[in-house]
């Protein structure tokens, strides 16, 4: 089990680890012509996750809607450097920012919800690109 299917069973409890799946990231626009890539089937709803994480523990002093370290808190999962850069691997970051850095980070948070997305639950427009 990876590390995003830890983060989506701390959410999901009752969902399948084994079928949980890592949305990919945002491509750059392709050429004109090309093929698209096949679309999945559309995920099983599985609920709110804005009012799973705020009742959660803790929720009110943490800033998980931004924060990738705070949302790791709040699930109860390492938030070390170390950890997100295993998280960063698993979602295939290709990008040139130092890990760690604001940018990295915040590139991590946004394909967490993309990927939590893909996977069914519902998010607030706010947690959308």
């Amino acid at each position: 089990m990876g590390f995003f299917s830890n983060i989506f069973a701390k959410i999901f409890p009752s969902a399948k680890a084994a079928e949980v799946v890592v949305a990919s990231p945002p491509a750059a626009p392709s050429a004109a012509g090309a093929p698209a890539a096949p679309v999945a089937p559309p995920p099983i709803p599985l609920g709110d996750v804005a009012p799973i994480l705020d009742a959660m523990p803790g929720a009110k002093g943490l800033n998980w809607r931004t924060s990738i370290v705070d949302l790791l808190k709040l699930l109860g999962l390492d938030s070390s450097l170390a950890a997100r850069k295993e998280l960063a691997s698993e979602l295939l970051y290709s990008g040139s920012d130092e890990p760690g850095s604001a940018a990295w980070n915040i590139w991590l948070h946004k394909q967490v919800m993309r990927s939590i997305a893909a996977n069914g639950g519902t998010l607030p427009p706010e947690l959308r690109d």
